[in-house]
């Protein structure tokens, strides 16, 4: 069964997200979304540009999320 990727129009700024395969980057919250991108400001690698045609993000609620840094 091929992996469910989440839809460029299920996005929107101010989500929390986590990127499948790569929990190590910690929770994100979208900054923007345009066309198959979206820009993502996660807590232990910044700002990053996901190009939602090869990567998988998982809206989240941050209470429900382990912390990975202090806040």
């Amino acid at each position: 069964m091929p992996k469910q990727r989440t839809l460029a129009s299920e996005l929107e700024p101010g989500q929390y997200v986590m990127l499948e395969g790569a929990h190590d980057w910690g929770l994100g919250q979208i900054q923007s979304v345009t066309g198959d991108r979206a820009t993502v400001n996660f807590e232990n690698m910044g700002k990053r540009l996901i190009n939602l045609k090869h990567a998988t993000l998982k809206v989240v609620d941050p209470a429900e999320v382990p912390r990975t840094c202090p806040p």
